[in-house]
């Protein structure tokens, strides 16, 4: 029987225990190209490395609270999904970006002890993606040493942590400079113009605050590669209509979704859609 999701564990994870040749030696893990772990979650962390990427296919918003995160958003209310069907299938073709944080489940880095800065690897015991299957990549060998695949999988989730550090680095900038502000947005239904759908619980950058920036520290922007992912957030905005409108046409609509939660962090209190 899968355990009780515990407290504080990131979205889609509902336990964690750590990978180890003892108890998981003859473990295999799958390849699977369905993502059923993401079929109703409608925001999904981005780290700035993905943000050309996710621009494409995604609003790249931030979330709500002091310690705001970017996050893709695939719909406009809570437990809706327009890219993703229902067991995790992709509904376009060409599919669209996946981001790390999906292609990274079940494994993570966690700290085991507190009082140390060191990572483990990881897995979420109660999914079907590992376990003692007769299917699936070996984790260890005969003589319990990781293979290939299982030090393809370290290497990705230590990728993943230096690429969050660096996404931190860049919330940082923006907060210290005072860029984000409450995000929010009026979309107009072709069949009731004057009654649009407003969506709040979430951050944007503050366009205006931006232009009053001195130029040297948009020229320093410019040459660390920080106004380009500013631009590449700025830019991704104009696809919250486009999402409104495969919600509409996947039926998933605000009116369907019965006022689900406007986009926020997963974590953060979800403000309902709500018409104005």
């Amino acid at each position: 029987m899968a355990s009780a999701p515990k407290a504080n564990l990131p979205v889609f994870y509902k336990d964690l225990i750590p990978l180890n040749s003892n108890e998981h030696g003859d473990y295999t893990a799958r390849t699977v190209d369905k993502a059923a772990w993401v079929a109703h979650q409608h925001a999904v962390p981005l780290t700035v490395e993905e943000f050309p990427a996710a621009q494409r296919n995604y609003p790249i918003v931030f979330s709500a609270g002091d310690n705001a995160v970017p996050l893709a958003l695939m719909g406009l209310n809570e437990g809706v999904n327009v890219f993703f069907d229902d067991e995790g299938t992709p509904v376009d073709a060409p599919t669209p970006y996946i981001p790390a944080y999906i292609r990274r489940y079940p494994f993570i880095l966690a700290k085991l002890d507190k009082n140390s800065d060191n990572l483990s690897l990881c897995f979420d015991p109660t999914t079907d993606l590992v376990g003692k299957f007769d299917d699936g990549a070996a984790l260890f060998t005969d003589d319990k040493q990781p293979t290939e695949h299982t030090q393809g999988l370290l290497q990705f989730c230590e990728k993943f942590e230096q690429a969050g550090a660096r996404t931190q680095a860049f919330m940082k900038e923006l907060k210290d400079h005072d860029l984000l502000m409450d995000g929010e947005v009026a979309i107009q239904r072709a069949d009731a113009p004057n009654d649009p759908f407003t969506y709040r619980g979430f951050q944007m950058v503050n366009q205006d605050k931006l232009r009053e920036l001195r130029g040297d520290q948009l020229r320093k922007w410019n040459e660390n590669g920080l106004l380009p992912l500013i631009v590449a957030h700025l830019f991704s905005l104009d696809l919250m209509r486009t999402v409104f409108a495969r919600q509409v046409e996947q039926g998933k609509g605000p009116i369907a979704a019965a006022n689900g939660a406007a986009p926020a962090a997963p974590a953060a209190d979800k403000p309902k859609a709500k018409k104005s």
